[in-house]
């Protein structure tokens, strides 16, 4: 199932479940020095979303995922980061190259019951929305230039203290997890309802997603802050890192994977086209390309938001290898009008009913090279 539908069907489920409970009660704590001078300190309260959001901004360990994984270590990207579902409060990555997408809502917020469902279309519309990964790493390095003047990867040689190399491998590895859709969601609230928890780790235990939920006590004195964060869904094992990064396929294992010799000959050919645009030897304006462990990806910009792309996936589904066409609803129409105009056997999907979606489906064994290259660059002018 498409990913928006699914989170829209989600969003349905969180939306029956009632989280209405009597404000909990919590313990204060005592503070004393040397032994003495013992103070009672009730638990504070922040009166703005906006001060917990730049909190976790300034202070990314107070997010406890160092339960998870001992040595982790979360670097903040970027605070509102925009996607056309609205701003993610918060997005970070690790040194393995996850992505954290954070979002903070107090116990007053009427909105918490639907946090679950939120950052999961945050996900969905990150996902479709940074297709192109330079349009992803411009819009990250936008955030660090005006916080910390340095662009991504100046700013993870920095946090990290990498080579490099090494940061090259990173943002490679941040690459294949946006591609992928492979996010991990963290909840921060100031009080989290038995069943929010309980969701969660239902949700962990039978999906794909991962969606971490921090609970935050605040206490303050005098000058002093002390907070306790409580991490809830890592009762269901993903550990972070547990998971080898997959590696990319090389040429040969993309041909390999398909038996028919026409396909590969097919196949030959747009790998041909699709190295001579990644190493320069070609330019298609408006036209980026990526591997990852499971595509090839041509990224066509458009005048409009959201992109185009096409995509041969190295395990084809039971219609055989293909090369699928994505794209944004508003432009289904005229996509379909063009890829039609220069290849009449392709396949058209039904009426787009996501805001991203497929579009079209052409086999790769009635490929072409110079029809495909024509029809980038068309593509690329609408």
């Amino acid at each position: 199932m498409w990913k928006s539908e699914r989170i829209s069907s989600w969003r349905g489920a969180f939306m029956l479940i009632a989280l209405y409970r009597p404000k909990p009660k919590y313990m204060a704590i005592i503070i004393s020095k040397n032994g003495k001078g013992a103070i009672k300190v009730d638990k504070s309260n922040f009166e703005l979303e906006d001060r917990l959001q730049q909190y976790i901004y300034d202070n990314p360990e107070t997010i406890p995922l160092y339960d998870i994984k001992e040595d982790i270590r979360l670097l903040i990207l970027a605070r509102e980061f925009s996607t056309k579902s609205g701003p993610i409060d918060a997005l970070g990555v690790d040194k393995d190259g996850e992505i954290y997408l954070i979002e903070t809502k107090l116990y007053k917020n009427p909105d918490k019951r639907t946090v679950v469902a939120q950052v999961l279309d945050y996900g969905a519309s990150l996902w479709s929305n940074y297709r192109d990964f330079n349009s992803f790493t411009d819009q990250i390095s936008i955030h660090t230039d005006k916080d910390f003047k340095q662009n991504i990867s100046q700013r993870l040689n920095d946090f990290f203290g990498v080579t490099d190399e090494e940061a090259k491998t990173l943002l490679d590895n941040v690459r294949r997890n946006l591609n992928d859709g492979n996010f991990k969601f963290v909840v921060l609230m100031d009080h989290l309802h038995d069943q929010l928890r309980d969701l969660i780790v239902f949700l962990n235990n039978n999906s794909e997603f991962t969606v971490y939920a921090v609970e935050l006590e605040y206490y303050k004195h005098k000058d002093y802050e002390i907070l306790i964060p409580k991490l809830y869904g890592a009762e269901v094992k993903k550990d972070l890192g547990s998971k080898p990064s997959q590696s990319i396929p090389t040429d040969d294992e993309f041909i390999n994977s398909i038996s028919d010799s026409n396909e590969r000959n097919n196949l030959k050919q747009l790998l041909t086209l699709f190295n001579d645009l990644r190493e320069g030897r070609k330019e298609i304006e408006g036209v980026n390309v990526a591997k990852t462990p499971k595509n090839i990806n041509f990224y066509i910009n458009t005048s409009y938001e959201g992109k185009i792309t096409a995509s041969h996936y190295i395990v084809s589904g039971s219609q055989g290898p293909r090369l699928d066409f994505w794209g944004p609803q508003r432009l289904d129409k005229e996509v379909k009008k063009i890829v039609k105009e220069n290849i009449p056997k392709i396949e058209l999907t039904d009426k787009m009913k996501t805001t991203f979606g497929m579009i079209a489906k052409w086999k790769l064994g009635d490929y072409d090279n110079v029809v495909f290259e024509k029809l980038l660059r068309q593509l690329a002018k609408i």
